[in-house]
């Protein structure tokens, strides 16, 4: 388990917190996923940003959703250290020969 995923576990426990449902975990998720997509489109896309909104970063949005991640995998006894290795695992024997266009 992550460090940071073990720190907000403690957080929650120091304040008494519970975890939300799964479900609304998700739709938080969703929320944050979509301000992650504004801000990277505003900041590599052709959308330009109105001057009107609020500053963002990429960085900011992206801790946004991994935090929002961590939380439902606290909830849901999930260790993102090993869902991580896991991905990573099949992505490296499923493409192992994949892209070869994109080699030198």
């Amino acid at each position: 388990m992550i460090k940071q995923q073990k720190r907000i576990d403690r957080w929650f426990k120091k304040k008494k917190w519970n975890y939300w449902s799964p479900l609304s975990i998700l739709a938080r998720l969703t929320e944050e996923v979509g301000e992650f997509a504004r801000i990277v489109n505003h900041t590599f896309g052709e959308k330009p940003k109105k001057t009107t909104e609020a500053a963002q970063h990429v960085e900011e949005e992206l801790g946004d959703v991994l935090y929002t991640l961590a939380c439902f995998a606290n909830k849901n006894k999930l260790d993102l250290d090993a869902a991580l290795e896991k991905s990573i695992e099949k992505v490296e024997e499923r493409d192992k020969d994949r892209y070869k266009y994109l080699r030198p």
